[in-house]
């Protein structure tokens, strides 16, 4: 396009097509005089037209910015003579780029000129439905594209006035216009549904949501920031002040569906009662006992221990699950998407329904229910002499909560020797070098009328530790039996710490604290290796299948060895590794999470309480602290003429907690 001073041109500024003259040409920039009185540098590749008429720049500049004007008012009023829809049914037959001078004969067939040929310009870059436009030529839109333009076009302008109505509504709200009586959600409806639903997922996701564009300008529409979305969703009543917004932003189901539901009812109905003629052996007259949480609705292992003279024969049954669940069942396909049930101060989601988890499946006293047993022989010393896994049916004579057993823990003999036992199994696995972490527990629970209680749990309590060492037994014999089978299972191990800050169980809290964070990663694999956590040469975890979906595959795996079902091969052994990697570390944030939730809570009416803290390690402006009290870590900012070192004991204030922001502010004090 060859250019000159005095040449009329258009190009394009902000949407809008602008008429200008040419009045210096040097290389490929021109320097322009536009319609609006304007001097402007433009590049030869963004002009959009040029016509033959030339203007004399001789002429005063008042007079050329006259002419521009006259211009491109004559070109806007030729623009309505073009019937873009007509042409367009007229030519859309033809799949062929049109040009500007043809294109011009159609729509003006007698005496046209340069600003009829702009006119028709101007009409296709203002109408791009029926005619792509590409440089001075024209391509007809097929009639599905039409229609998808058409489409795209009603949603555009359907968001437009979601975000003008939904600016106007959310201002309202915060000025009080809104009828408390209509704020709830089973009254939300209609466009109102759809400004909640851009809300909560703007809040969510933020960048990551697909609303994040209208909610943004929603919120800018009225004049609201976003860290007011959370109060603003719990004053229209569509969350609470204690919202778990983790499961929302994890997708975690909190109810079961329908057909998942009427599939556990079924079996809770259909299943035949178990009988001790059946193949299992009936171990009906041992004194079963379970040992749990007062809390505990789900009962899936038990214990029982016997003095036979020379030796003693320890029981440990876990409740078969696998009897009452079939693979690929409804249940078990919402099992397996769960990946385990999740256990909160305030709330509890299960893995399976509750017909099941707490019913059918579930060893409660004086129920026949049919179980995995592990019997185990024992010296007088509590030395494993033998084991024998077996299917069973038994009955639990008591439930007792780790509370009772730790009153008769130095009076009743089989748990003396339940304690014994496990005492020797932990010194065992130590000889063999094993990380013990011995750390207290913080437990939070929410009680029926809201308030939050604290407790710290010594895990080392005669109860605590006789159930956690004989399950990590149980586990491990587990274990052995499926390898010795050669059955591929769900096995776990663990490398070496990257670095060892103590032996045995001889560490202090600070060195416990910081070992667990050296510790190197589990490894899922389908065959057995050492797990240098536990100081075992291999290791499952199947005492627990009523609530973790990794239990029960490997239960079903030891079934299958007695013929019960069929086993999973190598290869879906590890497409259920697969399957569980997401949901299973989604669990374990979502209950780490909604703990420290809780926890900050009952923190928040502490401020100004002094605590005693532990340095863990300097950052660049902190110091990171362990809060010895409650277990929790947070930063402490440098004080000035201060210099602390890891593992010194101080002294902190309380300054200020926001549960909801995740914020803990501490000074020395």
């Amino acid at each position: 396009m060859v250019m000159e001073p005095g040449n009329i041109i258009e190009y394009i500024d902000r949407q809008k097509i602008m008429c200008a003259v040419v009045i210096d040409v040097k290389k490929q920039k021109l320097r322009l005089l536009t319609e609006n009185d304007r001097e402007i540098k433009l590049s030869k590749n963004r002009i959009l037209y040029k016509c033959e008429t030339h203007l004399e720049l001789s002429a005063s500049r008042y007079k050329l910015v006259e002419n521009l004007k006259k211009i491109a008012n004559k070109r806007e009023s030729l623009v309505k003579y073009v019937d873009i829809k007509e042409l367009w049914e007229v030519l859309n037959t033809e799949q062929e780029w049109i040009d500007l001078a043809t294109m011009r004969e159609f729509c003006f067939p007698d005496n046209s000129s340069g600003d009829h040929e702009a006119a028709v310009a101007r009409a296709f870059f203002k109408d791009r439905l029926y005619f792509k436009f590409d440089n001075n030529r024209f391509f007809p839109n097929s009639e599905e594209r039409v229609e998808q333009i058409i489409a795209q076009r009603k949603e555009t302008e359907r968001k437009k006035q979601i975000i003008d109505k939904g600016g106007d509504w959310l201002k309202s709200v915060f000025a009080g216009c809104v009828v408390s009586d209509s704020l709830s959600k089973n009254r939300i409806e209609g466009d109102r549904l759809e400004f909640v639903k851009i809300l909560k997922s703007f809040y969510l996701f933020e960048s990551e949501s697909p609303y994040y564009e209208s909610g943004k300008a929603m919120l800018a529409g009225a004049g609201i920031s976003s860290d007011e979305i959370f109060q603003l969703l719990v004053k229209l009543g569509i969350w609470d002040e204690n919202e778990n917004i983790e499961l929302y932003r994890y997708e975690i189901p909190v109810f079961f569906s329908d057909k998942v539901m009427k599939k556990g009812e079924s079996h809770a109905a259909s299943l035949h009662p178990i009988s001790t003629e059946e193949e299992r052996k009936d171990l009906t007259m041992l004194p079963l006992m379970t040992i749990d949480g007062p809390s505990t609705t789900d009962y899936d292992d038990a214990l029982s221990i016997e003095n036979k003279g020379d030796y003693y024969q320890l029981g440990i049954h876990i409740s078969d699950v696998g009897h009452c669940i079939k693979k690929g069942d409804a249940v078990d396909r919402e099992a397996i998407i769960r990946g385990s049930s999740i256990y909160m101060p305030d709330r509890k989601l299960s893995m399976i329904p509750s017909c099941l988890a707490e019913d059918l499946c579930s060893l409660k006293v004086g129920e026949l229910r049919p179980a995995i047993s592990i019997m185990v022989k024992l010296s007088q010393f509590s030395e494993i002499i033998d084991y024998e896994i077996f299917p069973s049916i038994i009955k639990i004579k008591s439930q007792l909560t780790y509370h009772d057993v730790n009153m008769v823990a130095d009076e009743n003999k089989e748990i003396l020797v339940l304690y014994d036992v496990a005492k020797k199994f932990r010194q065992k696995r130590l000889d063999a070098g094993a990380v013990q972490i011995s750390l207290p527990e913080i437990n939070v629970q929410i009680n029926e009328n809201g308030e939050i209680n604290v407790n710290r749990i010594n895990r080392e309590s005669p109860a605590r530790m006789i159930v956690a060492e004989i399950m990590i037994m149980t586990n491990w014999l587990m274990a052995r039996f499926l390898a010795e089978h050669n059955v591929p299972a769900i096995f776990r191990s663990q490398a070496e710490p990257r670095e060892r800050l103590y032996r045995q169980n001889k560490g202090t809290l600070f060195q416990n604290w910081m070992q667990r964070k050296l510790l190197s990663r589990f490894v899922l694999n389908n065959k057995p290796e050492y797990h240098s956590g536990l100081g075992l040469n291999a290791y499952v975890t199947a005492t627990s299948p009523i609530r973790k979906y990794f239990d029960l595959a490997t239960q079903r795996q030891i079934r299958a060895i007695f013929g019960l079902e069929k086993p999973y091969t190598k290869e879906e052994i590890k497409r259920i590794i697969l399957l569980l990697a997401q949901p299973m570390s989604c669990v374990s944030r979502i209950q780490y999470m909604r703990n420290r939730y809780w926890l900050l809570k009952y923190l928040e009416n502490k401020t100004g309480q002094k605590e005693e803290a532990i340095v863990l390690y300097r950052r660049n402006n902190s110091y990171q602290i362990l809060i010895k009290e409650y277990m929790i870590e947070c930063s402490l900012p440098l004080s000035s003429g201060i210099s602390l070192k890891p593992q010194d004991l101080i002294q902190i204030t309380i300054q200020h907690v926001n549960a909801r922001k995740d914020l803990l502010c501490v000074f020395m004090g």
